[in-house]
Formats: structure tokens, C-alpha cells, sequence
């Protein structure tokens, strides 16, 4: 598939290949919904064909629109400085990754964040 280049890029943090898991089926919901993904986490496997990237190797990923968390805020930490690097339009915290500290961080970087549940604002259409 072609990539038109209005597509926006959305990396999700904590991908996994376990189909039960929320960000695995964000992922699919982001396909579905023809966005661009990048799995990004610390476990080795596929997601939807795509290799997760390991997180502590600090992959570069250009473009980058939107940055959906699945991980929690003690350990997106050690995380900052890299999620910030890749210059994301907006942050997502999903329902149990809420970060008053990290928001703070981004929002002095010019970047927006929500604390919204990337399933649901696809669903509404709002994503």
C-alpha cells in the first residue's frame, strides 16, 4: 500500500502481539480506521505484519502525528526524553496512563495532549 502523504503517523507505546491486549487492538482499530501505525514496546513479536520496535534501542520514527501511551507513568519516565525527541503533534493517555508531570513536560514542548481512550475517539469519528 501506498502511503499518501496526508496520512497522520500514530506510534503506539506499549504494543504487544497479545490480541487481548488494548494497545494490539488499538492497533487494529488504527488500520481499520487507515492510519498509519508504528509498534513500539519492549516485547519482540508482530503486530498486524509490522515488527514492534524495541523502545530502549530509541528507534527513530519520522512524521510522527500522534503518540498513543499504553504504558503506565512510572514507566514512561525513562521514556520522556525519547517520546518527546519524536516530536509528536499530541500525546494520548489512555485510561490508566494519565501523567500530570509528563503532560506538563509536552505541553512546555508545544505539544497537546488528552487523556481520551484512542478506541473510543476512533469510534466517535474524533480521532
Amino acid at each position: 500500500m501506498l502511503l499518501d502523504s496526508s496520512m497522520k503517523k500514530t506510534v503506539v507505546i506499549g504494543a504487544t502481539s497479545n490480541v487481548s491486549r488494548y494497545s494490539f487492538i488499538a492497533a487494529e482499530m488504527l488500520a481499520e480506521y487507515n492510519h498509519v501505525f508504528v509498534p513500539i514496546g519492549i516485547k519482540n513479536g508482530k503486530v498486524l505484519g509490522r515488527d514492534i520496535l524495541d523502545i530502549r534501542h530509541k528507534p527513530p520514527v519520522d512524521d510522527v502525528d500522534t503518540i498513543t501511551l499504553y504504558i503506565g507513568p512510572a514507566t514512561q519516565a525513562e521514556h520522556y526524553d525519547y517520546l518527546l525527541s519524536l516530536k509528536p503533534r499530541r500525546i494520548i493517555f489512555n485510561p490508566g496512563t494519565e501523567n500530570p508531570e509528563f503532560e506538563i513536560m509536552a505541553g512546555k514542548k508545544g505539544v497537546e495532549t488528552l487523556n481520551a481512550c484512542t478506541l473510543v475517539l476512533l469510534r466517535l469519528g474524533s480521532y
